[in-house]
């Protein structure tokens, strides 16, 4: 009789709702029943079970359990994860402003946020964190260190660090302050006249930052002859962020993105509200395999209105719209609630998570079943794959020699060495790694243990487990081992092999210790590909133009 009410209720809100069909194969219904049963499942299972169960932890993975259904930005987010949303947001969280990298039981400063309260207390990256308000960090995990090292913006801390050389030890005493993570982490002129922007997140404000740093570009270099736009690895953001972004360097009134969802109410199309900026200076926008979300909102539409050249490697493919919504006890749920079109129509998402295989794996769209759109001016763009570069360049992959010496800190430790003992800075783009220091960073690595397995190795390896597995090795085996004795690596001939990549490496963080952010990126911009490639194609007016109408054909 309870249960006769219960699905008399059910039905009475449903038809208040306007749904009018209501049958036990109705998914509705099926919600209902399945909720009355878990309910009773978990009272039986908590009243008779012999050992007390953790109802929040229980629940926890009731709630992954449903997630495993859904896409990966689909989450439930706790009271106590809200920083960590709200950060996504406005780029902004209560801390010092350090970058720390813990390695046995010693932790490091490996970078200074510029004006922070760290900064501005003369905490140098290399230096070595002892104490936090009075509590030896010796044997804590990094993760427990930077806990206590963020914090409400306003409450105090102290500090005691040892100097990576002499060992001299000071304490200081910071407030934790707001710190905001910069969306425009650097712009200027990287090479005759050509102006660059570098983008990394959109979130509050970034578009009206990206603006201010053009028009100042604009204001002190009158001959611009283009500008480029740096969204390699930027994850996206907000929306609406990317909507002003766009509207910086394309006309009024223009559609830049349209959403479509399940909720039909709430489909919008989202124009550019303000007069541009500039729609005549010829544009550059860099992506890279991380470009995701909001970076290919940009993307796509400087694309699809023939705005300018795209320039890197294939997008990454996220063409899902999030939505948070109120749980109780201040919890939220982030959810996909839409899809997202560029101006010519096509939605750029790369996995079809509707649709699974026998594992329960998403798979990508394939090749075959992407469709074609046009451009304003005809050219042919597809979409379920991220976008596509007009300009297409090879991705800059690190030796995995540069990747251990990275890894294990090496170049990092010897550059807190070098800084120390070359105390005076060097100009932004003049300084080089002499043939000699070079020299004495091999003679350092002397002694240390740097080993690694190069891809070559890697595979072979793969090669001679499935060879044994198949039961062909016995028959391989001669030509086998002498393959793979000619192919045995020489830590120091990879160093020379790798010379330039290593120095580079160097100098931008050395670079980085005299100038901080700043001075790692101008230095890395000499030798980046991609920004090389889009610099030679806006000084070159012929070719930017025949980029925009090449695909045509």
């Amino acid at each position: 009789m309870r249960k006769r009410n219960k699905l008399i209720a059910i039905s009475l809100l449903l038809l208040s709702l306007g749904i009018t069909a209501f049958s036990d194969n109705d998914k509705y219904f099926q919600i209902a029943k399945n909720l009355d049963i878990f309910a009773a499942f978990y009272r039986e299972l908590n009243t008779y079970y012999v050992d007390d169960l953790p109802a929040d932890k229980l629940m926890q993975r009731g709630i992954e359990a449903m997630l495993e259904e859904t896409d990966p930005y689909t989450d439930f987010v706790s009271e106590d994860n809200l920083d960590d949303l709200k950060f996504m947001a406005t780029g902004k969280y209560g801390g010092v402003g350090v970058s720390i990298f813990t390695r046995g039981d010693s932790t490091a400063i490996t970078d200074v946020y510029e004006g922070s309260p760290m900064h501005r207390a003369g905490i140098r990256a290399g230096d070595i964190i002892l104490s936090l308000d009075g509590k030896s960090v010796k044997g804590w995990q990094q993760e427990d260190i930077s806990r206590v090292l963020k914090g409400a913006p306003g409450t105090p801390m102290t500090m005691t660090v040892r100097h990576p050389l002499n060992k001299s030890e000071k304490t200081v005493k910071i407030q934790r302050e707001e710190i905001a993570v910069r969306p425009v982490s650097f712009s200027g002129i990287v090479k005759n006249d050509v102006g660059y922007i570098r983008m990394t997140q959109f979130t509050e404000n970034s578009g009206r930052l990206v603006q201010e740093a053009f028009e100042k570009l604009k204001a002190t270099n009158p001959t611009l002859k283009g500008v480029i736009l740096d969204l390699r690895g930027n994850p996206g953001g907000l929306l609406e962020e990317a909507v002003v972004v766009s509207n910086i360097f394309i006309d009024k009134n223009k559609l830049i993105v349209s959403t479509k969802g399940k909720v039909k109410s709430w489909d919008r199309e989202y124009k550019t509200l303000q007069q541009p900026v500039d729609v005549q200076v010829p544009l550059v926008v860099l992506t890279s395999r991380t470009s995701a979300s909001a970076a290919e909102i940009v993307a796509g539409a400087v694309q699809d209105l023939d705005r300018g050249v795209v320039i890197g490697q294939r997008s990454f493919g996220k063409g899902l719209v999030q939505t948070t919504r109120p749980l109780p006890y201040n919890a939220k749920l982030k959810v996909t609630t839409a899809k997202y079109y560029t101006p010519s129509g096509r939605c750029i998402q790369a996995i079809d998570y509707s649709h699974r295989n026998e594992d329960g794996e998403a798979e990508s769209v394939p090749d075959s079943l992407r469709k074609s759109f046009a451009t304003v001016a005809g050219r042919p763009v597809k979409d379920g794959g991220g976008i596509e570069p007009d300009d297409k360049t090879e991705p800059t992959i690190l030796s995995q020699v540069a990747i251990t010496l990275l890894r294990k800190q090496y170049i990092f430790d010897y550059v807190t060495q070098y800084v120390y003992a070359h105390p005076k800075s060097p100009a932004i783009g003049e300084f080089r790694l002499s043939e000699a220091e070079f020299d004495d960073f091999v003679r350092y690595l002397d002694g240390k243990d740097y080993s690694y397995k190069t891809r070559s190795e890697e595979a072979l390896e793969a090669f001679s487990a499935t060879a044994r597995r198949e039961q062909y090795y016995e028959a391989v085996s001669k030509e086998f081992d002498a393959l793979q004795a000619k192919m045995k690596h020489d830590k120091k001939q990879d160093l020379l092999k790798h010379k330039t990549e290593i120095r580079q490496l160097l100098e931008e963080e050395i670079m980085n210790r005299h100038y901080l952010q700043k001075g790692r990126i101008e230095t890395g911009l000499a030798w980046d590909n991609d920004v090389l490639e889009a610099v030679s194609v806006l000084q070159q007016p012929t070719k930017y133009q025949a980029l925009l109408v090449v695909a045509k054909k």
